[in-house]
């Protein structure tokens, strides 16, 4: 079992035994859905639980596609998603929750049993919001979904850095949609991660203006964590192999040496 031994688990409140101060807000405020993706029934059920005594509705699935069924068909305030499922995995399903579903800027909240850095920058750079390892304790995990739903949804961020709705870009040969959440090369469309994305239309509707990574990572990765300077390199080297002719010597996002990065001048 993969949660922290040592905690009490709770039994939901009797509604008899509630408060009328309680029942009236539950009256007046809609609780928060969360889509909980765990194949593991008695992780599932223990997360599940918990969410509920914070009063959180929580819709239990155990395979990746069903999550993505689910993800297409309504909306929800927050996904949990374990990394490892049975059929699509969790990144494969993160990805396609932010490029086709009813619940493109959900936060997400992926948990794993994997405790290596690199496995971290993969889940957020796929799209998730924040990162959990297994066995983690069922406080951390409330703490953690307190925090990203007071954040909310996550808005394509404006060139100006506000929350204003994006507008379609035209660069050359690439074409970028945010309503859709599509890119085309040429005549191809190109996936793209939500991260990749972000990053791409930043600084392609500032052409010729250098960006520093940390204003990279303020722009397109806001409050996540485990993320450093060294992953804008990394999403830039990833990007520039969906949409150059050559990576090597890349034409569209120039690196100005001890700067940052920049979109080509037109």
């Amino acid at each position: 079992m993969a949660v922290e031994e040592g905690y009490t688990e709770a039994v939901p409140p009797s509604p008899q035994n509630g408060s009328g101060d309680s029942g009236l807000m539950e009256a007046t405020s809609p609780r928060p859905t969360v889509l909980v993706v765990e194949d593991e029934q008695n992780i599932r059920e223990l997360v599940c639980l918990h969410l509920g005594l914070e009063n959180y509705d929580c819709v239990p699935c155990g395979d990746g596609e069903s999550a993505l069924k689910l993800a297409r068909s309504r909306h929800f305030d927050l996904v949990v998603l374990d990394v490892m499922l049975p059929g699509l995995d969790g990144v494969t399903v993160c990805r396609a929750i932010r490029r086709e579903s009813e619940n493109p800027d959900v936060p997400v909240l992926m948990l794993t049993a994997r405790r290596d850095e690199s496995d971290k920058v993969v889940g957020l750079e796929s799209g998730a919001d924040d990162y959990l390892t297994k066995p983690f304790g069922v406080r951390e995990l409330v703490a953690r979904v307190r925090a990203l739903l007071r954040r909310g949804p996550r808005p394509l961020i404006s060139p100006a850095g506000t929350k204003e709705a994006a507008r379609p870009i035209t660069y050359k040969h690439i074409e970028m949609d945010p309503a859709r959440r599509r890119v085309r090369v040429g005549t191809k469309d190109v996936e793209l991660t939500s991260n990749e994305f972000h990053l791409l239309y930043v600084l392609l509707a500032s052409p010729g203006i250098v960006f520093s990574r940390e204003a990279l990572l303020s722009r397109v990765w806001k409050d996540q964590t485990f993320v450093t300077v060294r992953s804008v390199d990394t999403l830039i080297k990833r990007l520039r192999k969906k949409i150059e002719k050559n990576p090597a010597e890349p034409d569209v996002i120039l690196t100005v040496w001890g700067a940052g990065y920049k979109a080509a001048d037109v």
